[in-house]
């Protein structure tokens, strides 16, 4: 799962950079373009065309690409791709989410270990999604519905591709 965040996100900065750079050179080749581009944005979230185009002259004369940047493109430093922190989270998030069902299987009783892991893996996913959305400041409801849908969809394809090929996943 880490990698696969690694790869996602170094392909989102990937093309933040090249956004950025044809940008760049855009700012260098056609200014009172890129000028006029970004007072529209301004026009557009309720200024006035000339207080727009005020904005836009400030703004361009301290960082015309900072401002494009953000205003254009939606690139900032708050929320521009970062894969190595992407990955670290996904591992983390994954591998502690991976040890409470993992617990059980040494605690259950091996006779009855499939219906109980499943029923606790629900419950845990239910745990989960309504953390997940208690530090997001979210409704619970529909990130439980959500991490458990698919958790619950993810179990029933391992064990579906199990079965299909006579191994126990």
């Amino acid at each position: 799962m880490a990698a696969g965040e690694y790869v996602s996100v170094s392909s989102q900065a990937d093309t933040e950079k090249a956004d950025l750079a044809r940008e760049g050179g855009e700012l260098a080749g056609q200014p009172d373009l890129e000028r006029n581009e970004l007072a529209e944005i301004y026009v557009a979230r309720g200024l006035d065309k000339d207080l727009a185009l005020r904005v836009a002259d400030q703004l361009m004369a301290s960082d015309a690409l900072g401002a494009h940047a953000r205003d254009e493109l939606g690139i900032s430093e708050v929320v521009t791709a970062r894969p190595l922190q992407a990955a670290l989270t996904s591992a983390a998030t994954f591998s502690t989410g991976a040890l409470m069902p993992l617990a059980l299987v040494a605690v259950a009783p091996r006779a009855s270990l499939v219906p109980i892991e499943i029923a606790a893996t629900l419950l845990f996913l239910i745990l989960l999604g309504t953390l997940g959305a208690w530090a997001g400041g979210a409704q619970p409801v529909r990130s439980v519905l959500r991490v458990t849908f698919w958790g619950a969809l993810a179990m029933a394809a391992t064990a579906g591709i199990g079965r299909l090929f006579g191994t126990v996943v």
